[in-house]
């Protein structure tokens, strides 16, 4: 295929970018929230409703881009993240920081949100040959996973050198946003070089005609997105950011071995992502996601009943060593199964069901941390509803095969 040679490498460096700045954000941005004088519940809810302003910007910018453009999509969603960091950082207003979450572009779990991995995907799938599709996601997911791993590293230690140098606790954390904001700057600078080759060319009539962008494949994309947002509906108990506040407040972790900890498991959940690829090539993507899935889900439900710090730091780095199998074979497997002119949109609709499914989730882990009692129960009920996803999962696609595995 014919492409320009600066495409792939671009792409991959906007992932390292902005993963690096969500993982950068995650690991304070509830400490911050809750050092502006926000509740336990406030911040839950801030943090659903980042996610559920994802569903209409995302869902706008990603049925539209194989229309308006690609590029020019993705410079849109990088201009929503410098507004998001900009306006955290400097008001303490409950109402404000709401409307922003709602409009804004800003990631409380360290994964990527927003319209930028579905556009970037899309793209990709349209350079690269259909065989090496699964092993290019694994290895787009493993620097992703490295890089959010390093900005945990970079804010802990960036907030505890800050910290005992005399800055203010919460002036060291809006430290950390305008670094998120000028990440997007970042960003749309790079964009702004992508080629007309990542673009999908002739758009058909009737991907014009639909509103989200889908035609052939709708009914098969519209199963994967229920199914997606069951699962993100319980990953979304268990963002990072709230697993940084969990061990904040069960064992006092300060934020520096916070940033350590999140460092360690975005490495190994990297490592599993690249380790994905081999998989599927074997015994194919739906298997791969499943049966790597269910293992994760039971370590995760085991997190919080370890006693002491170190065994629970070791079950949550076993669970990350295996947790991001399903996501590159996922991907590869909603950009297999459907037509060109719909890869976007399709990525961009399964995307945001899963938004609105973990949209939901931390309102409630937010009710939850408020009780001493019921601090452990969003780690049960995560691992237990993804059991749940897991079953129904293979029940409906395990025959449902994308080319390269057809006889």
């Amino acid at each position: 295929m014919l492409h320009s040679k600066s495409d792939i490498p671009l792409l991959f460096t906007t992932r390292i970018i902005r993963l690096f700045a969500y993982g950068f954000l995650s690991v304070a941005l509830a400490l911050y929230l809750a050092q502006v004088g926000l509740s336990e519940p406030e911040i839950g809810l801030l943090l659903t409703l980042t996610l559920v302003g994802d569903v209409p910007v995302t869902l706008w910018i990603t049925t539209s881009a194989d229309r308006i453009g690609r590029r020019r999509m993705l410079l849109l969603g990088a201009g929503l993240m410098v507004l998001a960091g900009l306006v955290f950082a400097f008001t303490h207003s409950f109402v404000l920081l709401v409307v922003t979450a709602i409009i804004g572009v800003i990631s409380p779990s360290g994964n990527d949100i927003g319209p930028f991995l579905s556009i970037e995907q899309a793209g990709l799938t349209q350079i690269i040959p259909s065989r090496d599709r699964t092993k290019v996601f694994a290895w787009y997911n493993l620097v992703g996973s490295f890089a959010t791993a390093l900005g945990s590293l970079a804010s802990g230690g960036l907030v505890q050198a800050l910290q005992g140098s005399g800055m203010p606790v919460i002036n060291s954390y809006q430290v950390v946003l305008v670094g998120y904001a000028l990440f997007g700057i970042v960003l749309a600078a790079l964009f702004a070089f992508l080629s007309p080759q990542v673009e999908v060319g002739v758009v058909s009539a009737a991907t014009i005609r639909t509103r989200l962008g889908l035609h052939k494949s709708q009914k098969v994309v519209l199963r994967l997105s229920a199914l997606f947002a069951l699962d993100a509906f319980a990953g979304g108990f268990v963002v990072q950011s709230i697993m940084a506040f969990w061990f904040h407040e069960k064992f006092g972790v300060e934020p520096a071995v916070l940033g350590s900890i999140f460092f360690g498991a975005n490495i190994l959940a990297g490592i599993s992502a690249l380790l994905a690829a081999r998989i599927a090539a074997k015994i194919g993507l739906i298997n791969t996601m499943v049966f790597t899935h269910v293992p994760s889900n039971i370590l995760l439900m085991l997190v919080p009943l370890m006693p002491t710090l170190p065994l629970a730091i070791i079950v949550l780095l076993l669970r990350f060593s295996i947790s991001q199998m399903d996501v590159p074979t996922r991907q590869s497997y909603t950009m297999a199964v459907v037509e060109p002119d719909e890869r976007s949109a399709a990525s961009g609709v399964t995307a945001i069901a899963r938004s609105v499914g973990a949209a939901i989730s931390p309102s409630l882990t937010g009710v939850f941390l408020a009780v001493p009692g019921l601090l452990s129960l969003p780690f049960l009920l995560s691992g237990g509803l993804k059991l749940v996803y897991d079953f129904f999962m293979y029940r409906s696609f395990q025959s449902v095969k994308p080319p390269e595995e057809k006889p």
